[in-house]
């Protein structure tokens, strides 16, 4: 499987070693990376034996099977329709893009009308499975998700001295509000009931080093909640580990004959 990778942050550099260098992807490699930084593509071109793209149509055009887009809101937005429109299926990191329901039809009707594939990551997340199995007789009542942050994993320049409550609202209004923070709240809507109606709650609290959230909801199965403490990449405290891996486990399973969950 030929990889094409838009964005060589900590996600995207944490891919190139894993697939590149450790191999944990053995029918799979990076061919292709796109960035705006031509002296840092080159870079990580020696480093990682692959090729440096500064122009989206050329990376598009470099006889890639997959593309993996591990930038930000605003390149999933920019890149994902024409990622599709030239026939490569496509691995969504930054699942908030995914909020606005005129873009997620757009890519539904893309995908259907070429015959491609979108992948949604669960991120630092758990239990989508559960949330998915619930819905599956419109009989999900509610899902919440309250998020607990130290400052820095928001900014390193976050002054706040006791716990606060920074958000309470909707998975829509939170991710526009902090569109690098809430990804997962995003990803769980997708899975249940939407990001209308899905409850979203961000704590601040500096108190704690680790990112952590919980995860409840209710239906006619009975009630869901599960606690996730995430470890944070080791050189961005904004970043879960989880996200990161959680990419590269979607590309080792996405070709099984059996699928678990």
């Amino acid at each position: 499987m030929k990889i094409g990778l838009i964005g060589c942050g900590n996600i995207g550099q944490f891919l190139l070693q894993a697939i590149n260098k450790d191999r944990l992807l053995p029918d799979g490699n990076i061919v292709s990376i796109y960035t705006r930084r031509e002296e840092f593509g080159a870079k990580l071109t020696v480093e990682f034996s692959t090729q440096s793209f500064h122009d989206i149509d050329s990376f598009l055009n470099s006889d890639l099977d997959l593309v993996i887009e591990a930038a930000t809101i605003e390149a999933a937005e920019e890149y994902a329709i024409k990622v599709l429109e030239a026939g490569k299926d496509l691995v969504i990191s930054s699942i908030g893009v995914m909020a606005d329901t005129a873009f997620e039809a757009k890519v539904r009707e893309v995908c259907t009308r070429n015959n491609v594939n979108v992948f949604l990551p669960s991120g630092a997340i758990g239990g989508l499975d559960v949330i998915k199995s619930a819905k599956a007789l419109n009989e999900l009542e509610s899902v919440s998700i309250t998020t607990r942050k130290p400052p820095n994993a928001l900014s390193k320049d976050t002054l706040i001295e006791q716990e606060t409550i920074l958000f309470e609202g909707t998975a829509a209004k939170a991710i526009k509000q902090f569109p690098r923070n809430i990804n997962v709240a995003i990803v769980l809507s997708l899975a249940g009931l939407g990001s209308e109606h899905t409850k979203v709650k961000i704590i601040v609290d500096p108190a704690v080093v680790k990112n952590s959230h919980t995860i409840e909801a209710t239906g006619s199965f009975g009630k869901f909640k599960l606690e996730i403490e995430n470890d944070p990449m080791p050189n961005n405290p904004k970043t879960s580990y989880l996200a990161a891996l959680s990419v590269l486990a979607k590309l080792q399973n996405k070709d099984n004959s059996v699928q678990v969950g």
